[in-house]
């Protein structure tokens, strides 16, 4: 069995600095057989994107040193020391006062999916049909699971982009974690709110049900995201888990 993963970020159509980050290992990282990050960042001037990739990098060096084999403390430690580190730097200048970044990781340990959340980048289990694992921080999904607003009057909603939690805002972070069991066929997307904000589920699923590569549907998925409007940087991670075949 192969583990086959695509990764990649786009600026959009609107956009002027890219504020997206990922992180794609098939390979152990310390002591997790792999690992698999999306972080969207914000802050003006060029914060966001020093954010984002400020939470990843420390981040992947936590885990790198952790002596610990418990995905979820290894996970945590790392996402805690990355929220440190950003609270830091913004206080060193003037620039990247304010700067955050929402952060989603995950590691396959297994035939187990091990999920860690903070903001409202999303990861998704796709298997007959489509699943959001994550629960979105966000102001909008949160009137949503209060009952004070449908799940439709959510899409277009004008304070959907306002998140409740991100790295950098305070010096203690609130990590959600989640954990899953994933069947011999199926597919595991991560992504920012630049592809959830601009494709929905549905079509998500459908394009990712298409014969093709790993490569092509997640390009496909970018493409998709632009053509809707790109208001938004947009950043994908495609993983199957368990493929048999070799893919040039």
């Amino acid at each position: 069995m192969t583990m086959r993963v695509y990764s990649g970020t786009d600026i959009g159509q609107r956009r002027q600095v890219n504020q997206d980050y990922v992180y794609a290992s098939t390979d152990t990282v310390g002591n997790l057989p792999n690992l698999f990050v999306v972080a969207d960042g914000m802050g003006g001037h060029n914060a966001g994107d020093f954010a984002s990739s400020c939470a990843v990098h420390v981040l992947v060096d936590t885990v790198r040193e952790d002596a610990n084999y418990n995905p979820v403390k290894v996970m945590r430690h790392g996402i805690e020391s990355a929220n440190l580190q950003i609270l830091e730097e913004a206080a060193k200048s003037a620039d990247r006062k304010g700067m955050g970044t929402t952060i989603v990781a995950a590691t396959i340990v297994g035939s187990s999916a091990y999920v860690a959340n903070v903001g409202d980048s999303r990861l998704y289990l796709i298997h007959q049909g489509i699943r959001q694992i994550t629960k979105d921080h966000s102001l909008v999904q949160e009137m949503v699971r209060m009952g004070e607003l449908r799940e439709e009057e959510a899409l277009n909603h004008p304070d959907k982009n306002i998140i409740t939690r991100a790295l950098g805002v305070a010096p203690s972070v609130d990590v959600d974690f989640f954990d899953f069991e994933i069947q011999p066929d199926a597919m595991i997307l991560m992504c920012s709110d630049g592809l959830s904000n601009m494709v929905t589920n549905e079509e998500i699923a459908k394009l990712l049900e298409q014969p093709g590569s790993l490569k092509e549907k997640g390009k496909a998925l970018i493409r998709l995201a632009n053509a809707n409007g790109g208001k938004d940087n947009i950043a994908v991670v495609l993983i199957e888990p368990f493929t048999k075949e070799v893919e040039e």
